[in-house]
């Protein structure tokens, strides 16, 4: 039982500083904007059908294009709730980089938002 708790306190509190890193997005690069959504996506545990893993890719292959790299696999063991929230985070990063974006890059984070707000109908 304490394992458990001790797990969602440390859920919760990699959600509370992904938030902390959303506060000062506004005055980060985009290639910074997309190595955190990136982080966020990954860490979430759940599938979403295919969804989120698609979101990454597509976060992956506009921050390449930008010279950066946001590779990892991670799957976290959260909660449904948890990894939703991630997801919600990591779009709400990747909406702050789009205005700084342009072209391909523009393509993949438009379209990695797509597999989030899709994922995110999925329970």
């Amino acid at each position: 039982m304490k394992n458990c708790y001790l797990r969602y306190f440390v859920s919760l509190l990699a959600g509370c500083l992904l938030l902390s890193f959303s506060n000062h997005a506004l005055a980060q690069t985009p290639g910074a904007l997309l190595t955190q959504a990136y982080a966020a996506l990954a860490s979430a545990d759940h599938d979403y059908k295919g969804h989120r893993a698609e979101a990454m890719k597509q976060v992956e292959a506009a921050a390449k294009l930008l010279g950066v790299n946001v590779r990892g696999d991670g799957h976290g063991h959260e909660k449904q709730g948890v990894s939703d929230e991630q997801l919600r985070i990591a779009s709400g990063l990747l909406e702050q980089a789009r205005p700084a974006l342009k072209g391909k890059a523009l393509h993949h984070v438009n379209r990695a938002l797509k597999d989030i707000s899709t994922a995110l109908k999925i329970k």
